[in-house]
């Protein structure tokens, strides 16, 4: 078990931290402003202002890896801003791209991605330049253009970052610069006036826009409008014989054609449930929902949406839930709603196994988007809504017949009230959706779902079907609806932002232990949270340490396709590294009420009895744990 600090990083030794890509994402989008400057200043002002600008936030926007799997690590040159490792990375990359920009072009080698025009971010027709400072930042900026990119790269450092030469010299030699010495000295020659790098002269944030060459535009559009005019006209030919917007809209050409492929495309055979059939059902699912809207007769609509979905275009945006098949129906699918939403016409069909969402334009189909959804098996909450549309950061759902009353809550307010919402035909109003949410996590909304069997909260994570949120010991989970269960959710709501998109069915959040901290400093709450998919794999587990007056629990250790805090395995084994008020280092293990002992070993020595543990130990120490259980089992610490 690798132990980690109570930030939710990796205790990292001090020769090879390491930074998950999530932590770099975060720290990126916390000091995207001064990244952005930070390229700025350090790429060549031959440049111009306008390319500079455009290309300072496209070094910033790509400083990520491509790569997104939760076990990704990066390594992390140093300590950032704030004892940040993710920002030290991010950081370094922008430094490096920034001093490629500036690398004249050489024929016996491809160049680099940095020293070529940036595809995007783009503004046509209009040139962008930060707002003009005084004199002293003109003079300044003039001082700068004569100085070498590392010299440049070595002088916002010192000022912007306020990093010591000693920091410096290692930031650039991981960047590849070579003459490190050199461009220490060449720094020095310039005036250190680094109040004056936080001037709006050098903010490609803070932007001026003007034209761009109107006469050239005028003769590029006429050029454009005929070119245009040429290809609608080939269109229509081509369209003639039954293409274009034609009964199947945006779907690809029919490649068979047999009985059981013609009647799942046959809106007249679309399974339709009369609205009192959910009141005398068995089962409460999306198989007892009625269709709604004010589309449910529009025929041509329907063809395209089963039409897409049996055969999708090039054009069409299509997604899935991991571990949802994308194919056509079987046969006629369920219609739960056809209706138009703000500007767009929507469709949402079931057939047994998926939600399917077909989403198409007010004024054609060109755009159109087809969505899907894994739901076998749902019943009751899990089929309580779906997620009609998204628009401006907020979310639309469509609930079941049997929602009564519908209502918005903050998890990180669990002592404020909920806030009604209305619902009109089993839609709800907009609701700010977490999912969509960047910058620093100040509130994650939930719908409340209220009917005749009681309240229950559901969270959107980005998909069709939004997550079932529980709280307890797993295998009798209950739900989140008391102030106790609340506010057991409260310091770790932002932690789901971790589940977006994996197809996530419920996340349980169960407290396993309370833990005394070493001198004096109060009671600390262990809690696990565990997220189930629909597909039966790809479970998520965090073990998070909450301490007292804490507003966020920090992720001391996480796992994927584990048993741990499951129904299966409820059982958990955790550590972190937490420094007390008086300075001293501690490595803190728990497991859940069965743990007979506990034992560190590696980097940290200790064992006690019972399920808690508290070794002082030194700052970046490594741990593995090991736990007996009360009949005799080995369990180790989640990783």
């Amino acid at each position: 078990m690798q132990s980690q600090d109570v930030a939710g990083r990796p205790a990292a030794s001090p020769t090879a931290p390491v930074v998950d890509v999530e932590q770099a994402e975060a720290a990126l989008v916390e000091h995207y402003p001064r990244l952005v400057r930070l390229a700025y200043l350090v790429l060549p002002p031959s440049l111009g202002r306008n390319r500079r600008v455009l290309t300072a936030h496209a070094l910033a926007q790509r400083a990520l890896p491509r790569g997104r799997g939760s076990a990704s690590a990066i390594p992390a040159q140093s300590t950032g801003r704030d004892g940040d490792p993710g920002y030290a990375f991010v950081r370094l990359h922008v430094v490096r791209t920034a001093l490629e920009a500036g690398l004249p072009l050489s024929f016996r080698a491809w160049p680099k991605r940095s020293q070529l025009p940036p595809l995007l971010p783009q503004v046509w027709g209009l040139r962008l330049f930060p707002r003009s400072g005084g004199a002293d930042e003109l003079a300044l900026d003039q001082r700068l253009s004569a100085l070498s990119g590392p010299a440049r790269a070595v002088y916002a450092l010192r000022g912007l970052e306020q990093l010591p030469d000693g920091d410096v010299r290692r930031v650039l030699a991981a960047a590849g610069v070579e003459e490190v010495d050199a461009a220490l000295r060449e720094a020095d020659a310039a005036p250190a006036r680094y109040p004056l790098l936080d001037s709006p002269e050098f903010d490609p944030c803070s932007l001026h826009a003007r034209p761009t060459d109107l006469m050239r535009r005028r003769q590029h559009g006429r050029a454009a409008l005929a070119a245009a005019a040429a290809v609608a006209v080939c269109g229509a030919l081509l369209a003639l014989p039954g293409g274009g917007w034609g009964p199947d809209g945006a779907a690809a050409p029919a490649y068979a054609r047999n009985p059981a492929a013609q009647a799942a495309l046959d809106p007249g055979k679309l399974t339709r449930v009369v609205p009192t059939a959910w009141e005398s059902a068995t089962r409460k699912d999306f198989s007892v929902w009625p269709a709604r809207g004010d589309l449910t007769k529009d025929t041509a609509l329907l063809r395209r949406a089963l039409a897409v979905w049996a055969r999708p275009g090039e054009s069409v945006q299509v997604s899935a839930t991991p571990g949802t098949p994308s194919g056509g129906p079987a046969g006629p699918p369920q219609l739960l709603y056809a209706g138009t939403v703000d500007n767009a016409r929507v469709v949402i069909l079931y057939d047994g196994l998926r939600i399917a969402r077909y989403a198409e334009p007010k004024d054609g189909t060109k755009g159109a988007a087809l969505d899907f959804a894994r739901v076998d098996g749902a019943t009751g909450t899990e089929a309580n809504a779906v997620v009609l549309d998204r628009a401006d950061g907020n979310v639309r759902y469509l609930t079941a017949p049997w929602v009564r009353k519908v209502a918005e809550r903050d998890l990180l307010k669990p002592s404020a009230g909920a806030l009604p919402m209305t619902l009109t035909d089993g839609i709800t109003s907009p609701l700010a959706s977490p999912a969509q949410q960047t910058g620093a996590c100040t509130s994650w909304n939930v719908l409340q779902l209220t009917d005749d069997t009681g309240t229950r909260l559901v969270s959107d994570l980005g998909e069709l079907v939004p997550a079932h949120l529980t709280a307890g010991r797993p295998g009798s989970p209950h739900e989140v609806s008391g102030a106790a269960t609340q506010h057991t959710w409260g310091p770790f709501a932002c932690s789901l932002g971790a589940m977006r998109s994996l197809g996530v069915r419920s996340v349980n959040a169960w407290q396993f232990a309370e833990q005394p901290l070493p001198g004096g400093g109060g009671t600390a709450e262990w809690v696990c949270t565990r997220a189930e998919t629909w597909r039966g794999g790809g479970e998520r587990v965090l073990a998070q340490f909450h301490t007292p007056g804490g507003t966020f629990g920090a992720v001391a250790a996480k796992a994927q396709d584990v048993a741990a805090c499951g129904a299966r395995e409820p059982q958990v084994l955790a550590g972190v590294l937490w420094k007390a008020a008086a300075g001293d280092w501690y490595l803190l293990a728990a497991g859940g009420k069965d743990t007979r002992s506990v034992r560190a070993t590696g980097g940290v020595s200790g064992s006690a009895q019972g399920p808690l543990l508290a070794v002082r130990t030194r700052q970046g120490a490594q741990a593995e744990l090991n736990a007996t259980l009360a009949d005799g089992e080995t369990i180790t610490g989640l990783r």
